[in-house]
């Protein structure tokens, strides 16, 4: 019934555990965009059906998987190799999803873990991803930032209560800035897409647009409104990693804007 597709590139020190926390039972897909690490040399231990694209962005790479992995089962669930879906997560899906015919795409909440510290309030829960999809049904489109991705707003969406956990940064946070530099350049104009299903975060942003206001009220976002004050010194680190980014988003855009 259900085929797990994980999207790797470099997941050596991720991988192993993000595959430990999927049941035996489901057959396990690797859509690689060109290791040079030990990633799939784990994975094949693992018994996993290994393809490899070059990165067309997540939208697309999802995909690839959709259409060109020789998947059978109706459903698919996405992981990334930083995430962990746990147990009940699983169970649930074998209890409630066996005959489900009035949905395609099921919206996951995932919880953010920094350096291995759990986030309870400076992200601003729910945050919700289209990661279990109906095979047939669905099709993934990019979303408003540019680089992430959105399903068709023709598939019918429902809503999970088990989230997973996101194990979103645990290394340096000069290397943190330096892919997000790239990031923030994509998202420098705000481009939805007409037949994309948006997130009511996703609608916020594009009616904010791209001003200096939002950096300040990203860091008040997440470190007053959201409690993030209440996550001690992750909470900090958290709130200004990513005011950092929008700061970066509107320099570029400034930029952007001087050079027309």
């Amino acid at each position: 019934m259900l085929t797990v597709v994980i999207l790797t590139k470099n997941e050596q020190a991720n991988l192993p555990v993000c595959l430990k926390a999927i049941p035996d039972r489901y057959p396990i897909v690797i859509v690689d965009s060109g290791s040079t690490d030990d990633t799939l040399a784990i994975a094949a231990s693992h018994n996993c059906r290994i393809y490899s694209n070059p990165w067309p962005g997540f939208a697309e790479q999802r995909n690839f998987a959709l259409k060109h992995c020789a998947i059978s089962t109706p459903w698919l669930l996405f992981v990334d190799a930083d995430e962990i879906y746990p147990p009940e997560f699983f169970e649930w899906f074998d209890a409630k999803m066996i005959n489900e015919d009035s949905l395609d795409v099921l919206m996951v909440p995932s919880v953010l873990y920094l350096r291995g510290k759990r986030l309870n309030h400076a992200p601003g829960y729910p945050i919700y991803h289209p990661r279990l999809v109906r095979r047939e049904t669905t099709r993934f489109v990019q979303n408003h930032t540019g680089h992430g991705e959105a399903v068709i707003n023709t598939c019918r969406i429902g809503y999970s209560a088990i989230p997973y956990q996101h194990y979103f940064y645990d290394g340096e946070i000069v290397d943190w800035m330096h892919k997000h530099v790239d990031k923030a350049a994509q998202e420098v104009e705000l481009k939805p897409t007409t037949e994309a299903v948006m997130t009511s975060r996703g609608r916020l942003s594009v009616l904010l647009g791209r001003s200096w206001f939002r950096i300040i009220a990203r860091f008040l976002y997440h470190f007053v409104f959201r409690g993030g004050f209440l996550d001690g010194a992750a909470g900090l680190e958290f709130a200004l990693m990513f005011t950092w980014y929008e700061a970066s988003i509107y320099l570029q855009a400034k930029a952007a804007s001087s050079a027309r």
